[in-house]
């Protein structure tokens, strides 16, 4: 039995791509993964933003964060998907941690009545 972990993947589409197309490819993505059982699938659309530097001749591109729990079966067919189709210019998969997930969900407020200590000087 495989066990399924959390993962990110980020892509960033073409930038050239009409939204219909792209909404096309984000929706493609995201059928695939459910075909594949990856379960808690969260799309993030980031909207197209400037490259730092020219990925096959395109400055700009359409960035989509898709967060989701899987196998690493899973991962390869995704990546090789993505790999062989034209829409995508450049994709990265990181597995997360539930322990940093767990971390950074959790925001540290401090209280506004506990006393500041304060140095003399």
């Amino acid at each position: 039995m495989t066990v399924k972990r959390l993962y990110e993947t980020m892509y960033i589409l073409r930038p050239d791509l009409p939204d219909q197309d792209a909404d096309a490819a984000i929706a493609k993505y995201q059928d695939f993964l459910a075909q594949q059982e990856a379960e808690d699938i969260t799309i993030q659309h980031r909207g197209r933003r400037r490259l730092a530097y020219d990925i096959k001749g395109h400055r700009e591109g359409i960035y989509i964060q898709v967060n989701y729990t899987a196998t690493p079966k899973t991962i390869e067919s995704l990546e090789k998907t993505m790999r062989l189709g034209d829409d995508v210019i450049r994709y990265l998969t990181v597995k997360l941690e539930p322990e940093a997930v767990e971390e950074a969900s959790i925001e540290e407020i401090p209280d506004a009545e506990a006393p500041v200590a304060v140095a003399a000087e």
